[in-house]
């Protein structure tokens, strides 16, 4: 859930705080609550990666983390226009929201989105009203998602080793073995950088470079080499079929929130078993 649609146009809407308050406010806070401890309601929810992926003794190799319930604080975060429009107001209602003492980069993004839907539950309550456009007869209609009946992906667990940080997979045409690793909240903004800086390339050739983009970042080692440069080369010359194989085993096997649900349409009768979620802006603004 990280391509999250915010809207840079509420002001109005929420008293608008200044940029050198919200600095302010911001260097307080995280070098005064470095060594305090949060008295205030709070929750601890499941992570989809159970903790799996964190070395032994990180905060969140339990699988566990602690979050409070949004306050006035975060409502700060949520009118600040610098934010919104810089593209970072999520996250940082999240680094606000978690107790738990952790780097923020090293959150993984499927645990971000769970992080994600739980601050919303807390915030405004599990009912999150959605306005769908059938894929059918493309009428558009109201609708109410409960955001409690997410469940986890079922995944087969066997493939992953608790407390190691990366898995080994065989392409299935080259043989090769590649060390792979989940992405961080730390590797997905390295991504965006590096998409940024590509971005007069692609403009050129027309080809947005996403995938292996993301391919680079999640390879550790080729046949145990972690060497870069070979990394770069296989990522833009892997075989289209251990390609798609390697993207089929990611989509069965990387740990997640199912945040589909059960559509039909009033219009036309027509029924999508697994509807994904649409993300606007009213999931943190209701009402707006």
């Amino acid at each position: 859930m990280s391509n999250t649609v915010v809207n840079d146009s509420l002001s109005g809407k929420r008293p608008v705080v200044s940029d050198e308050d919200l600095k302010a406010q911001f260097t307080q806070d995280f070098v005064t609550n470095i060594d305090s401890k949060y008295d205030g309601p709070t929750e601890v929810i499941d992570l989809p990666s159970r903790g799996y992926f964190y070395p032994a003794g990180h905060p969140l190799a339990e699988g566990k983390i602690e979050i409070k319930y949004m306050t006035a604080k975060e409502e700060d975060i949520l009118s600040s226009q610098t934010l919104i429009k810089q593209g970072v107001v999520i996250d940082k209602l999240l680094q606000s929201l978690i107790v738990t003492k952790i780097k923020y980069d090293d959150l993984l993004l499927m645990d971000k989105n769970a992080v994600f839907v739980a601050a919303r539950v807390l915030a405004y309550g599990n009912d999150y009203p959605v306005e769908i456009t059938c894929p059918a007869c493309e009428s558009k209609q109201s609708d109410h998602v409960d955001l409690t009946t997410f469940a986890e992906k079922e995944i087969d667990w066997d493939n992953f080793e608790k407390g190691s940080t990366t898995f080994d997979y065989t392409l299935a045409i080259t043989k090769q073995t590649i060390t792979l690793k989940f992405l961080t909240h730390g590797d997905d903004k390295a991504i965006t950088e590096n998409l940024k800086a590509a971005k007069k390339l692609s403009k050129l050739t027309g080809i947005d470079p996403e995938f292996t983009t993301r391919l680079r970042q999640m390879i550790v080692a080729i046949d145990g080499n972690p060497d870069k440069a070979a990394i770069h080369k296989l990522s833009e010359n892997m075989l289209s079929r251990d390609s798609f194989g390697l993207r089929d085993f990611l989509k069965r096997n990387t740990p997640d929130i199912d945040t589909t649900f059960h559509y039909e349409c009033e219009n036309c009768g027509h029924e999508v078993t697994k509807m994904a979620m649409p993300i606007n802006v009213s999931f943190f603004w209701p009402g707006v």
